[in-house]
């Protein structure tokens, strides 16, 4: 007979950042079981520790904020312009993109009255204003933005009710270019980020169809779309352009070896990866 971690121990483990391997261990004994527990426990709160003194002493920023200032400085330097748009949406800009009552999305969407929400997305806001900046500047436009979405969505070590996205679109382009464009993309994002190792792959959004994922192991890190695309129509627009939506939290865990991307986020609990009650 084996002993594993309790249900509190593992909730405490994960809090701390300890690793799948780590949460996953076997004892002979509850005693056993136990005072591993206690020295797992007091040798990450020391890891924690340590990181906060260095975010006090040295850092100074968290690494969401450093991952953000990163790609701003990547894609700019790549020609992008980087805009802000608001944070709260009217329902008429969900419909535009299909996202209705009868839509899988519509449930998690943080309504604010019956008709406007918090922004779950940045797309319908970047493509508000290509219609715009297309008729102002010259083709090809390639703009970006980062800022918070909201979303309701299943809870546990890999998604958030409150994330920041980075999105990035370039319409415009030649179309025979898009391929290979969205893996120039995808590099420079990932340069930034100091992330190797991942990979593209083609799937399906309920949104957005077929798409391109950023993928490292199994977490998808961003995902990318071309157009033409079938949404095109209801902002009145057409033409080949490409784009791709990364969440910065998980970018961060990723790229700082976290466990849990709450820790990562926006938290009065968490702070640089550290959760605060050690």
């Amino acid at each position: 007979m084996s002993f594993s971690w309790t249900e509190v121990q593992k909730k405490r483990l994960s809090e701390l950042n300890s690793t799948e391997i780590q949460k996953n261990n076997a004892f002979s004994t509850e005693k056993e079981r136990d005072e591993a527990f206690k020295k797992e426990e007091i040798r990450m709160a020391m890891i924690g520790k340590k990181r906060l003194n260095h975010l006090c002493h040295e850092k100074k920023r968290p690494a969401l904020c450093q991952m953000e200032t990163r790609l701003v400085k990547a894609l700019t330097d790549n020609g992008f312009v980087q805009v802000t748009t608001p944070i709260i949406l009217a329902k008429s800009m969900l419909a535009k993109m299909t996202i209705d009552e009868e839509h899988a999305l519509f449930s998690q969407v943080f309504w604010l009255d019956e008709k406007k929400c918090l922004r779950p997305m940045l797309a319908p806001n970047l493509y508000y204003i290509l219609k715009d900046l297309l008729r102002i500047w010259e083709k090809p436009v390639s703009i970006f933005e980062i800022g918070s979405c909201f979303r309701k969505e299943s809870q546990g070590n890999h998604h958030l009710n409150e994330f920041t996205m980075l999105n990035l679109v370039e319409w415009g382009l030649p179309e025979e270019n898009r391929q290979a464009r969205i893996e120039q993309l995808a590099a420079i994002v990932m340069q930034a980020a100091e992330i190797d190792g991942y990979s593209l792959e083609k799937t399906s959004s309920v949104v957005y169809g077929d798409t391109i994922d950023v993928v490292q192991g199994e977490l998808e890190l961003g995902s990318g779309a071309f157009g033409p695309h079938f949404l095109d129509g209801n902002w009145g627009m057409f033409g080949p352009w490409v784009g791709i939506g990364f969440g910065l939290e998980r970018l961060a865990m990723v790229k700082e070896g976290g466990q849990n991307v709450r820790s990562m986020g926006k938290s009065l609990s968490y702070l640089d990866g550290v959760r605060l009650n050690i």
